[in-house]
């Protein structure tokens, strides 16, 4: 599987992994932030963006891939910055590969698994007729009877595309909707990463937990953590200034 991604800036290699329902897009903020300093490779997940769509969910296979994409950039040893699903796609690397990765940032998801977050939105998705659409605001419209929040509204529609054929989700939504469960869990990785790792938790969010310290501490050895005030699960978009400052002063 060949992921797509884009490349910028010169230095010290960093790899930039969205979260579920996203796509490169989203780390567009933090990519300016280290592009001085770092090459930065910002990576569209399988499933997600323009990578291809694959027919089974697993961390372990999210993982292969990104390494598939080190090995086709000759980039040996990366640091990575993966938020929510990236973050554990980031930390399984880190696990399963710990000579290919440098340093970890993990933006607002901790190693455990969680409870059912998604399945409204999930529904949501599933419930547009991507058939009756004339334009992007038809399927908004469609969207608002179940998801009233305009932020999420505007962030699932950055996916919508519309091609030849006529409009589709970037994602691929029946895969995305049949693993949920393999999603949401976190895999059973009885290693240790040794490198040092900055979790970053947004102060209004409940993704990263008191409860989590253990399991944290557990298989990140060198970890330590931050926390953003008055910043929920997007933390990098809403407060980018500080999201920004945080990751570059670790990275360098």
């Amino acid at each position: 599987m060949s992921l797509n991604y884009q490349k910028s800036g010169h230095g010290s290699p960093v790899i930039l992994l969205h979260g579920l329902f996203g796509s490169l897009e989203n780390l567009n903020g933090i990519k300016r932030a280290l592009e001085a300093n770092h090459l930065v490779v910002s990576v569209d997940l399988p499933d997600h963006g323009q990578s291809p769509h694959s027919d089974a969910f697993s961390y372990t296979e999210y993982a292969q891939a990104i390494l598939s994409l080190m090995d086709e950039l000759d980039l040996h040893n990366v640091a990575i910055v993966g938020h929510s699903m990236g973050g554990k796609v980031a930390m399984t690397m880190a696990l399963t590969h710990p000579e290919r990765v440098s340093g970890l940032v993990v933006a607002d998801i901790a190693p455990v698994s969680y409870p059912d977050r998604h399945s409204g939105i999930i529904d949501a998705l599933k419930s547009v007729d991507l058939n009756s659409l004339q334009r992007r605001s038809d399927a908004d419209k469609q969207l608002a009877e179940s998801i009233r929040e305009p932020g999420v509204r505007q962030f699932l529609l950055k996916s919508l595309q519309k091609t030849d054929s006529g409009w589709c989700w970037q994602f691929n939504l029946s895969l995305l909707d049949r693993a949920y469960a393999s999603i949401t869990a976190w895999p059973d990785i009885d290693k240790v990463y040794d490198g040092p790792v900055l979790f970053i938790k947004g102060g209004r969010s409940d993704y990263l937990l008191p409860e989590h310290k253990g399991q944290i501490g557990r298989l990140f050895k060198h970890s330590q953590g931050h926390i953003i005030p008055d910043a929920g699960h997007w933390l990098h978009a809403e407060k980018p200034q500080q999201f920004n400052k945080i990751v570059a002063d670790f990275l360098a």
